[in-house]
């Protein structure tokens, strides 16, 4: 394996401008052994969970806006990818803030974006849907697979896009 510098080449150790070790409050060994990391995470979450519904409003909003951008400018790389932004954090944060319905929906839409033959192959319409099933989701609190209508939504969106996708994948 060849490198990518020789040892002639001249390098510059970056020092971080704070020592972060200051930071950290060193335990006792009778503390230490006390110590659960994993209820201290737990307890952090639940400080934390008050905000999640909050956070899933950003991110449903934060996809609403990538795709009235798209509507507004076209079906283009630079839009696609905002939206496609979007809807892959709200797959990503959705099951730990406590929406795994939604980040299934945003799976699948990131799925239809990602397998498209090009940008411009996708359908504007079912990308409208999907955002409005996620925004719709997120508002009405349709949290997993015990929302009935939520779950019903998913698998005629999944429905859909594969449809649609096969039926692209023969003509391109």
């Amino acid at each position: 394996m060849s490198s990518d510098f020789t040892d002639d080449e001249a390098y510059e150790v970056v020092k971080p401008p704070k020592d972060l070790r200051k930071k950290v409050r060193i335990m006792s060994p009778r503390e230490a052994k006390n110590f659960d990391p994993v209820k201290a995470a737990e307890t952090a979450l639940a400080r934390l969970s008050q905000n999640f519904d909050g956070w899933m409003v950003n991110g449903s909003k934060e996809l609403h806006e990538a795709y009235e951008n798209l509507a507004a400018n076209g079906i283009n790389a630079e839009t696609v990818g905002r939206l496609y932004q979007a809807a892959h954090n709200m797959k990503g944060q959705a099951a730990t803030l406590g929406y795994p319905l939604v980040g299934d929906v945003a799976g699948s839409l990131c799925y239809l974006i990602e397998e498209v033959p090009s940008p411009s192959d996708l359908p504007k319409s079912l990308l409208a849907q999907y955002v409005d099933a996620i925004r719709a989701m997120v508002s009405e609190n349709a949290r997993d697979q015990q929302n009935a209508l939520g779950t019903a939504l998913l698998a005629k969106l999944n429905e859909v896009t594969n449809d649609y996708l096969s039926q692209v994948r023969t003509i391109g």
